[in-house]
């Protein structure tokens, strides 16, 4: 089955349904009417002749969300209807990459539209102490996006280093409520430190409550507010991430926090808890508080207007379902980097559509700050392309290379084909079109195309700091 046949096969709402039997051409219409009558996804196209002011950026991050995990992309027992609804509006990607494989450096790589090992700070996999972070000196997407007339505002995951050297108040977010590590304690805001991580700006800022009520609430008052500018919001939750605490289970939440206060610094990683079924009520309630914000936003008059972006931070972990894609968080595999991605800007993107074009994160730091009107600064130049082109105009994207590095792994996407060499030290070859899986190593058959990719990569790496 080729990677487009693959991914017309899986259609909003019905993709359980689906499975992979009802795939058809590309080009074609590419998945049946979901339940309740909704239209078929439909090959991309750009819609001609559609005008708006500059949108809004409403930009929506889960934290290690897998693949599979929304019924849209083949979830057979998670049910995510508002996620679904926002692809029926809009497009769905099946080849959308993330920057990286864990938390950090693939905010790195949004928030600058580079490559992670640019950075000092993005060299961590993830940051796991105050040792690094994003320079305030380096412009991100919200501090270009702020000298071109936009307000600007971060709630939730950070990950981009610590106070007091490093915060989203000094990179360029006029505003931030969250949390600046990689995890949290649901209810009581404890770092694995022991330290309390819930802040508004700089100041620490006590709400015991369950943490994905309390960020879809702040988001929701940032949508209400009476805006005299376009604005940009990162909403980064940390549904579903561990530890594996959904509302109400306030008694396993206690316990972790005791264990945190009593030293145990692997507390947060729940190793002992958590279960599919747990897992499953994370991520919908993930989708829930999605579907109440986007319900915001509808109430305050500014749905057309703004482009509404969700993705994952990387791929899934432990429980969550990645098939048919191996490997998960961590890995260069597929199911470490292939994310759900789903975009909507009613004013110029029509609805119902899927694509198959190879992206990932750093080309969305491009796009958004063409679709603003805004410039990348000409000493940073961005490793990622602008999708604008593809997006609104009809045009073809560049063939070009996706990259990626992680300590131990390295791969490198060029069309359908992937190089990638994990852990084993062997370089592999797949053609992602008939070996989304990655079990068909074709490194023998196709060495001379081995080696051409081989050499981009390195040639790539070789411009990168060292780790």
């Amino acid at each position: 089955m080729s990677r487009r046949a693959f991914g017309g096969a899986v259609t909003a709402g019905a993709a359980a349904a689906a499975g992979l039997a009802g795939a058809s051409p590309a080009g074609a219409a590419e998945a049946s009417p979901a339940a309740g009558g909704a239209p078929a996804e439909h090959a991309f196209r750009a819609a001609r002749g559609s005008h708006s002011r500059r949108p809004n950026i409403l930009f929506i991050l889960g934290d290690d969300l897998g693949w599979a995990d929304l019924s849209s992309y083949g979830s057979s027992h998670i049910r995510t209807p508002n996620l679904d609804r926002l692809a029926r509006q809009g497009v769905r990607f099946t080849d959308a990459y993330s920057g990286s494989a864990t938390c950090s450096p693939t905010r790195f790589s949004l928030y600058t539209g580079r490559f992670p090992g640019r950075t000092k700070g993005g060299l961590a996999e993830p940051i796991a102490d105050r040792s690094a972070g994003l320079e305030p000196t380096h412009p991100t997407l919200a501090s270009l996006l702020r000298d071109s007339g936009y307000a600007t505002a971060l709630i939730g995951k950070w990950h981009c280093g610590h106070l007091p050297d490093y915060s989203p108040t000094r990179s360029g977010w006029d505003e931030f409520f969250g949390n600046f590590g990689g995890a949290l304690e649901y209810y009581s805001k404890l770092s694995n430190t022991g330290e309390y991580d819930l802040y508004e700006g700089d100041a620490e800022y006590k709400d015991l409550r369950y943490y994905t009520r309390i960020l879809t609430e702040r988001a929701s008052e940032y949508i209400g507010r009476d805006h005299d500018r376009p604005w940009l919001l990162n909403l980064n939750f940390t549904t579903p991430h561990w530890p594996w605490i959904a509302e109400g289970d306030e008694t396993e939440a206690a316990g972790i926090a005791r264990r945190i206060k009593a030293g145990d610094n692997r507390a947060l990683w729940h190793q002992d808890g958590g279960s599919v079924e747990k897992y499953k009520e994370l991520v919908e309630d993930l989708d829930r508080s999605v579907g109440e914000v986007l319900k915001a936003l509808k109430r305050s008059g500014q749905e057309r207007d703004t482009l509404v972006f969700f993705a994952s931070d990387n791929g899934g972990e432990r429980f969550s379902y990645n098939w048919p894609l191996a490997g998960n968080k961590g890995s260069l595999q597929e199911g470490g980097i292939r994310v759900p991605t789903i975009v909507r800007w009613p004013a110029r993107l029509d609805g119902a559509q899927i694509s198959h074009e190879p992206v990932f994160t750093p080309d969305w730091t491009a796009t958004l700050l063409e679709v603003a009107g805004a410039r990348p600064h000409p000493a940073y130049p961005l490793d990622g392309t602008s999708l604008a082109g593809y997006l609104l105009r009809g045009e073809e994207l560049p063939e070009r290379d996706l990259f990626w590095r992680v300590r131990g792994e390295r791969a490198l996407r060029r069309g359908d084909w992937k190089y990638y060499r994990g852990k084993s030290g062997r370089d592999q070859l797949f053609d992602l079109s008939a070996d989304v899986r990655e079990q068909a190593d074709r490194a023998a058959l196709r060495p001379d195309l081995l080696v051409e990719l081989r050499t981009a990569w390195e040639r790539t790496d070789a411009g990168l700091l060292p780790y």
